[in-house]
């Protein structure tokens, strides 16, 4: 389905709309304090609104539906956990109390008065380093969202995402956390309106006892499949490993890839058949690969998710919902410590629904294109939801989800750029300086890093291929800090026994996992290089790697410090900081 005149007449009006609102707020900025947190007067339900709003954009979307589409409602496991988090963060005020009446701006601020600047500087380092790679696919994510659901040709898909971010960036600029919170509420409301409209369509669409069945049938004929490449694979290994013995590593390489080769070529020409078998073959320019149903009801099933899976996102979620900046922006842009806590556990909720009704929607894509033929030529698992809604959406609802998913995408790069701006301004540049800038020069400077992560973005976003699904690498990037902070936070604020040298240790062991992920992976799915898939890193093994290295690197550094090196914070407490740097 083209898109109506009407509409583009929604998308156009709220898009202006929501930049008039931005720009109005731009007059009540005095200083960094107003720009970074707004004061520090957020209220309860502006506080859900921007909370719900920030952590609910199209990128969200479209991992959300990806999780779906590979393991049906299972895939919400990892919003259960979420919410799970912030419901037991939110009641007994663990981390986000203590860290509100501490009074920063960032995290990285509070590690100074107990572990030293140069903590400080390496904590915001790898929170910018993590955060900004994180947000490194939101563009391209979104981008294709808009290409599938519209149907635009992918030559404008750079230009119509460069004009959204440029929307963005011009109201962050001006207007700060100010800006961002008041047009959070307003996406908050428009992307509410659109995801329910549209829940409530598949559901009609798909009907629900038709979904429960069809999920069910698809994960037995899953079985049935894997069973048989097993055992293809098996035998296939067995004759690499007899010519290698016979003739070395050379002919056994050569002979694996003549496998491969033929492997593609049977998915290629099976594509429609195996349709028939609820198995969809993605079939792009980049990869020909099988895409089966994984356990739907039971996430902890091998042939699901994973047990291993699932406790690395309990682990993860904990983590996130005291550690993810852009989350503790609103908790330090709150009143006080109280009513951060009341936003945590009202907004706990909105994240089972975050992962849920994403996820209806994928799951609804693989039944729908398991029954009518396979995916289309160019679509896969990430990109199968946004070319289901265009067969699905009716005129008018169809322009209501995009502003929707505009409004997502928007409220979402707006929080991260304001987020990791104040930290590289607070927690790299700041440090540094001999002689504190004046309130002018400060404003200027956090303004023109918003402009410039977004020129980043613009860049990277365009070339990087995500290693694995979108949610994975998401989790991981965002591994590269969550883990260690974390654990310095525990330690600053919970451990008397905590010593600079854990910290250190801490910061530089927690990245190694997740940045060799990254590397790894990222080489191994490069069609520049042709080399064993076998060889990719899981992501529950980076995830794991990078909390038990920070577990042991604090743990350890920290006892070797307290033997040999100097002490420092021996209160175990952190008192309130100066809220100025």
């Amino acid at each position: 389905m083209e898109l109506s005149w009407y509409d583009w007449a929604i998308i156009v009006v709220y898009l202006a709309g929501c930049m008039a609102a931005g720009l109005w707020m731009r007059r009540y900025v005095r200083g960094v304090d107003d720009f970074a947190v707004a004061g520090r007067e957020m209220d309860l339900n502006l506080g859900i609104a921007s909370l719900a709003a920030t952590e609910m954009g199209l990128v969200t979307v479209m991992y959300t539906a990806e999780l779906g589409f590979r393991n049906g409602p299972a895939g919400a496991t990892v919003g259960v956990l979420m919410a799970a988090a912030m419901l037991v963060v939110g009641l007994t005020g663990f981390v986000i109390r203590p860290l509100r009446d501490a009074g920063v701006i960032t995290i990285p601020q509070l590690f100074e008065k107990r572990f030293g600047k140069r903590v400080r500087w390496m904590a915001g380092l790898v929170v910018v380093l993590g955060g900004v790679l994180n947000m490194g696919i939101f563009l391209q994510v979104g981008g294709k969202f808009l290409v599938h659901v519209t149907g635009m040709d992918m030559a404008y898909l750079q230009w119509a995402m460069t004009a959204l971010l440029g929307i963005v960036l011009l109201y962050t600029v001006l207007g700060g956390m100010l800006s961002v919170l008041v047009t959070d509420y307003i996406q908050f409301l428009v992307m509410g309106l659109g995801i329910v409209i549209t829940s409530v369509l598949v559901v009609s669409d798909v009907g629900w006892s038709d979904f429960v069945a069809g999920l069910g049938d698809s994960h037995e004929k899953a079985i049935a499949y894997q069973n048989v490449r097993e055992k293809d694979a098996k035998q296939s290994q067995k004759a690499i490993e007899a010519v290698r013995q016979s003739d070395g590593w050379e002919a056994a390489e050569s002979l694996r890839k003549k496998q491969e080769e033929k492997r593609q070529e049977s998915l290629r020409a099976d594509r429609k058949p195996l349709a028939k078998e609820s198995v969809l073959v993605v079939h792009t320019e980049e990869k020909t690969e099988a895409v089966t149903m994984g356990n739907p009801f039971n996430p902890v099933s091998p042939n699901g998710l994973g047990w291993m899976y699932v406790v690395w996102q309990a682990m993860f979620q904990i983590a996130v919902v005291t550690t993810w900046q852009t989350m503790i922006a609103r908790v330090l842009s709150a009143k006080d410590s109280g009513t951060a806590r009341r936003v945590y556990r009202r907004t706990a909720f909105y994240f089972v629904g975050r992962f849920a009704l994403p996820g209806l929607w994928g799951a609804a894509a693989f039944l729908y294109f398991t029954n009518h033929g396979g995916l289309p030529e160019g679509v896969d698992s990430l990109t199968a939801m946004p070319a289901y809604l265009k067969t699905l959406l009716p005129i008018g609802i169809i322009g209501i989800l995009i502003a929707a998913m505009l409004a997502a995408e928007m409220s979402t790069d707006a929080g991260y750029l304001l987020t990791w701006a104040t930290v590289i301004y607070n927690d790299l540049v700041n440090p540094c300086l001999r002689r504190p800038m004046s309130p002018k020069a400060q404003l200027f400077t956090v303004r023109a890093l918003v402009l410039a992560i977004g020129i980043f973005l613009l860049a990277y976003g365009l070339w990087y291929e995500i290693p694995g699904n979108a949610w994975d690498y998401l989790a991981v990037t965002g591994n590269i800090y969550l883990a260690s902070v974390f654990t310095l936070l525990v330690g600053a604020l919970y451990w008397r026994g905590s010593h600079t040298w854990g910290a250190v240790a801490a910061i530089v062991l927690g990245a190694i996992g997740p940045i060799t992920f990254l590397i790894v992976n990222g080489i191994i799915k490069s069609p520049r290089f042709d080399i064993d898939p076998s060889w990719e890193i899981k992501p529950e093994v980076a995830g794991f790697a990078a909390f038990g290295l920070s577990f042991a690197g604090m743990f350890f550094g920290s006892l070797l410090g307290r033997a040999f090196g100097r002490k420092r914070g021996d209160s175990g407490e952190i008192q309130a900081a100066e809220a100025t740097p």
